[in-house]
């Protein structure tokens, strides 16, 4: 059943028109991924569906009395409660309701004692009682609590004022509240800001399994891939609408966008032929050629001339080279530790990176991630323990907090100064390689969004001719072209890659193995980020069964056995792909022999098929032999 619906709605700013005769319809319980570039129009139209803005033209239609909830990127919070009065408050009746019940059992015990009829109250206090079970009045207290803890928030935080938190805990508590409330339809603008990833996997669990319609707008293409079922992509001022969820929304999109610019080629191939027959015609002067390049122009006129696909994105264009090769050797540490004050960060930490190796290192918020490649870069001092780099090794380091770029400089200013040898007009064409065109390169970089630093930090990086590269949550700021095209360049990158991320499609694309972060050292993970987390469920199995082993395998092993380990992951890995090609390559074959015994059955009904005993018999040895084979690919499918 349609919930909402948009019909030819069109919204303008000034002379920038952002949306375009926008038409969908949305059902009841869809899970929606609104997506597309900065830019593009997405929170103006989750803005016109949540109300918070009237389109142009067309129309919205809202099911009457379907309660929305809305979680806005920049909103803010206000309230004077605390945080756990603020949750109360949404169960004020069955708070209410549960007062009620005592009060009733009271009056009860009263009449009872003094043999007065006490039924009409039974039946009240059961019907309360009924209701009050119904709406969770016994698990209320802990709905809050779970709540609040996957949130990140302690007990010690329930007596905090709303107004003292951050803009961050503003926002996981809003986001916590729709929860609580479970409106029709929920509304959430970038969602999954300021959540680490264990909160992240909290929140798709909690979304799954939501009774309600959501539509959320997300840069976080793990998290769309495991909440949406329906890609809604703005660009260029229209909608595209896709069934499916992220990742088969990129394959389908690059089909369709390959198609499109295979039909435009082809177009313009005819085209240039008629032109080319129509000349040769006109330059014989016969009257007889000169009538075919008559008839030539005019069927030339009437042919439809397809314009030139417009493609996603403006791409910039990313390749990171090295200058020259590092030895075996990348860079070892040996009995690291650091503290806070009295906080223990880490403690007993050793690693040991090799070349052309793709490591990502991951572990909760706090846990020292950044301070240890501090510490890797020189740029801090453990409390014990030492880091040794190899020979020929030469870091090119990119910081989440852009504290590399200087801000009083012009984006031009801020290259030239560590490329001197450059031409401005050399690095303004690399800058409008990286999407800093005109008067963008006059910008101040103080001035710059989180995406443009990001994209002048990683061209000075690609620069430098670095070949190892250490990276701190390289892809935040990213919008997902960005992103895309980062990672493209990183898989061809020549050299080492040592990364910070909490991004877990780029942890599921990039690295070859995963050190996590804990306070008594490092776990090494041979594989990307699904593989970490069937080990991590693996390992929490084993220690709930009460078999854990005194280490986890990838750390109690010796450097032989590690690097037989590797090889027999490397050569599963390869085994599993090369199945999961075949059992597609499988699933593709008997979908087109069941398409084909289909069309048989269907054409063996014509009349001048059963009609004609050739036709018939030509057709029945067919369906045959096509029945034969589905049934051995069944059977080689099933086993």
């Amino acid at each position: 059943m349609t919930i909402i619906s948009a019909k030819n709605v069109s919204k303008s700013y000034g002379i920038d028109n952002i949306l375009n005769n926008i038409t969908f319809n949305i059902n009841e319980k869809d899970r929606i991924g609104l997506v597309g570039l900065n830019g593009a129009g997405k929170t103006t139209l989750l803005n016109i569906i949540g109300g918070a803005l009237s389109p142009d033209d067309g129309i919205i239609s809202i099911t009457p009395g379907a309660k929305m909830g809305y979680l806005r990127q920049h909103g803010n919070f206000e309230s004077e409660k605390t945080i756990y009065e603020e949750f109360l408050s949404f169960f004020s009746h069955i708070i209410a309701m549960e007062e009620r019940i005592n009060s009733i059992a009271d009056e009860i015990s009263l009449k009872a004692s003094k043999g007065e009829d006490t039924d009409t109250l039974m039946e009240e206090y059961a019907r309360l009682s009924d209701d009050f079970a119904a709406q969770n009045g016994y698990g209320y207290k802990s709905e809050i609590k779970g709540i609040l803890t996957a949130l990140g928030f302690s007990e010690s935080d329930y007596s905090k004022k709303i107004d003292s938190l951050s803009g961050g805990e503003k926002t996981r508590l809003s986001l916590g509240t729709l929860l609580i409330k479970k409106p029709d339809i929920l509304l959430l603008d970038e969602p999954t800001n300021h959540l680490d990833i264990d909160t992240l996997r909290w929140l798709e669990l909690q979304l799954r399994s939501y009774p309600g319609t959501i539509i959320l707008i997300s840069h976080d293409r793990y998290f769309l891939d495991k909440t949406v079922t329906r890609i809604f992509e703005v660009q260029n001022h229209s909608l595209s609408i896709y069934n499916c969820n992220y990742t088969d929304y990129i394959t389908r999109k690059k089909e369709k966008e390959a198609a499109a610019m295979k039909a435009y080629e082809a177009n313009q191939k005819e085209i240039e032929k008629q032109e080319e027959m129509i000349r040769r015609f006109k330059q014989h002067g016969t009257e007889k050629l000169a009538n075919r390049a008559k008839s030539r122009e005019k069927m030339l006129d009437r042919m439809e001339r397809l314009e030139r696909p417009e493609t996603s994105f403006d791409r910039m264009k990313l390749h990171f080279k090295t200058g020259i090769n590092s030895g075996n050797d990348v860079a070892s540490g040996k009995d690291l530790s650091m503290s806070f004050e009295t906080r223990q960060l880490f403690e007993n930490v050793e690693f040991d990176i090799k070349k052309d190796e793709r490591i990502c290192l991951i572990g909760s918020n706090g846990t020292g991630k950044t301070t240890l490649l501090k510490i890797l870069l020189d740029k801090a001092s453990p409390d014990t323990g030492t880091v040794k780099i190899g020979q020929n090794v030469v870091i090119g380091y990119y910081d989440q907090e852009q504290d590399l770029l200087n801000p009083e400089k012009t984006v031009l200013e801020e290259l030239h100064s560590s490329y001197r040898l450059y031409t401005q007009k050399e690095l303004r064409n690399i800058l409008g390689s990286f999407l800093f065109r005109g008067d963008d390169v006059f910008k101040k970089v103080g001035s710059l969004s989180g995406g443009e630093k990001a994209r002048l930090s990683l061209l000075k990086i690609m620069m430098t001719g670095a070949n190892f590269l250490v990276m701190d949550e390289p892809t935040n700021h990213l919008d997902i072209p960005s992103k895309e095209v980062f990672e493209d360049a990183l898989l061809d990158f020549p050299g080492t890659l040592l990364m910070v991320s909490h991004d877990r499609y780029f942890l599921n694309k990039i690295p070859s193995r995963i050190l996590e972060l804990e306070e008594k050292g490092l776990t090494e993970y041979l594989g990307q980020y699904d593989y970490y987390l069937e080990k991590k469920a693996q390992f929490s199995a084993a220690e709930k069964e009460g078999d854990l082993p005194t280490a986890a395998p990838e750390t109690a092993m010796t450097k032989t056995k590690l690097k037989e380990e590797r090889r027999k992951e490397k050569e599963k890995a390869q085994a599993e792909r090369n199945k999961k090609k075949e059992q597609k390559k499988l699933e593709e074959n008997i979908s087109a022999l069941e398409k084909r015994i289909t069309e048989l059955h269907e054409y063996m009904c014509l009349e001048e098929v059963f009609s004609s005993p050739d036709k018939m018999r030509a057709a029945d040895i067919e369906l045959k032999e096509a029945e034969a084979v589905l049934e051995q690919l069944y059977e080689e499918w099933l086993g």
